[in-house]
């Protein structure tokens, strides 16, 4: 019976109702009924086969071939400041106690492994800052075996983006990048990475979560995948299931050091962006010469505010951007260039992927008026670009650099008075406390300091086990050294 006779016979039975038909009968019109709905609905399984892929295989082979992997020599310190052993493994460090005695190296060398990704024919490759920084040597080994040495082009540390480059001598082939944009979370995606050196390992999973903030900085933007990410996969893609490269994974959240399915990835978005700086080799971002901080529900009580929506102003910079848009201190910005702003990490995004010396509508409550106001933006000075003069002690885990006129002129800071934080050591008592480079250390438990000299005299009197209260911009954080 054909396609037509089926719709015929489908059209008569409804239209007339099932009529009577011995048990032989009854079974054609069922079979009937089960053609006619098998062939109308074809659409829709395929539809479930493409959101419920039950391979990636094929996905895998095509995407392998531009996965490749990184391995970098970098020269750590064998001992901390106060002289106890740091990085050297237990085996190492116990044979040069034993055969050197007090004449351990300063610094030794490692190898370290990572992930990257090819982006075009002419070799250049996308992996992780973090993976590249402070290297004496990077090779890059591609599906084939084949090696080759790569020159850092362009890095950014407040992205953890990197962007090296190879003269292989061999067709490469790019991996498509996608829109991390259009990601949503249940989204199938797939991790290519080189944990613990086993080479091109693909693991699966799902988009866990969008806009992940880890407390990194300003530009924190994560995805986050329960796709098995491990060490030595940093650098590596994410990818959708079209073989587009929605990702690269950067870290895990993990007591213990491994996988525990949670892991997060830079959405590729941001790196598109930076792309073109980064192969000039230096980035440069927007600024508009404000201080701001989200808005909690003290201080919407405390300042009569409105909305919990929004960026806070507490600070301006005399001569800035904003003072000249007429910004000030107190105002609540809700809307930056035709977006809304959620808290302070939502306007240092916009901001920061904002053209420099271009002019942006900006929507501001102050008080009971909404105003509507223009700002040009202007460059932000790095604070990559600013060497410390000066170093406190290791038991608070901060670098720190006076602030002189030259400084509030050429990098924009709010005030001409305080301690630049400059850099601070993982897992210090600076970073427990909330704070991080390109903070302005005004106070020292309620005394205002005006130079290093006063914050070391400060410092002098500190004891084991004291706490500290800093005044940082217009917020209070309290510091508890290391014992």
């Amino acid at each position: 019976m054909g396609t037509s006779e089926i719709q015929d016979t489908m059209k008569t039975i409804l239209k007339n109702g099932l009529p009577f038909f011995s048990a032989k009968g009854i079974t054609a019109v069922l079979i009937i009924c089960l053609v006619y709905m098998f062939h109308c609905v074809p659409v829709a399984a395929r539809n479930s086969a493409q959101a419920y892929p039950r391979s990636f295989a094929e996905l895998i082979k095509k995407i392998q071939p531009s996965v490749v992997n990184i391995i970098v020599v970098k020269v750590m310190p064998a001992n901390t400041q106060n002289g106890s052993s740091l990085g050297l493994e237990d085996s190492l460090r116990d044979f040069f106690e034993k055969f050197f005695g007090d004449q351990m190296p300063e610094k030794y060398s490692r190898n370290e492994l990572g992930t990257g990704f090819i982006i075009d024919t002419d070799g250049f490759i996308i992996t992780t800052n973090h993976m590249v920084e402070q290297t004496e040597e990077i090779k890059v080994r591609l599906s084939n075996d084949k090696e080759f040495l790569a020159q850092i082009i362009g890095r950014d540390t407040k992205t953890d983006l990197a962007l090296i480059k190879i003269d292989a001598n061999i067709p490469l082939t790019p991996l498509k990048l996608g829109d991390s944009d259009k990601l949503e979370v249940g989204d199938w995606v797939v991790a290519i990475g080189n944990p613990f050196g086993l080479g091109n390992t693909a693991t699966a999973g799902i988009v866990s979560a969008k806009y992940r903030q880890l407390g990194n900085g300003p530009y924190d933007d994560f995805i986050q995948t329960d796709a098995s990410i491990n060490p030595g996969s940093s650098g590596g893609p994410l990818l959708n299931i079209d073989n587009e490269v929605v990702g690269i994974n950067s870290r895990i959240f993990s007591q213990s050091g491994d996988n525990i399915g949670i892991g997060f990835a830079i959405p590729i978005n941001m790196a598109k962006q930076l792309l073109p700086q980064l192969r000039e080799g230096r980035i440069k971002r927007a600024s508009l010469g404000v201080v701001v901080q989200d808005i909690t529900p003290a201080l919407k009580s405390k300042l009569g505010l409105e909305t919990d929506k929004g960026a806070l102003v507490s600070d301006v910079v005399s001569g800035g951007p904003a003072e000249k848009a007429g910004i000030t201190r107190g105002d609540v910005i809700l809307k930056f260039d035709g977006k809304s702003v959620r808290n302070a990490h939502d306007l240092n995004f916009a901001v920061a992927s904002t053209p420099i010396n271009m002019k942006v509508k900006a929507e501001i409550m102050r008080g009971n008026l909404c105003l509507n106001l223009q700002v040009r933006t202007v460059e932000l000075k790095e604070d990559d670009d600013i060497e410390p003069l000066s170093e406190v002690p290791p038991q608070l885990g901060i670098k720190l650099q006076e602030i002189t006129p030259e400084m509030v002129k050429n990098y924009v800071l709010p005030r001409s008075y305080g301690l630049f934080i400059v850099d601070l050591v993982d897992g210090s008592p600076a970073i427990e406390a909330g704070l991080i480079p390109g903070d302005i250390i005004i106070e020292f438990d309620k005394q205002m300091v005006d130079s290093m000299k006063t914050f070391k005299n400060m410092l002098a009197g500190v004891q084991e086990g004291d706490t500290i209260l800093f005044l940082v911009g217009m917020e209070q954080h309290f510091l508890q050294p290391l014992k």
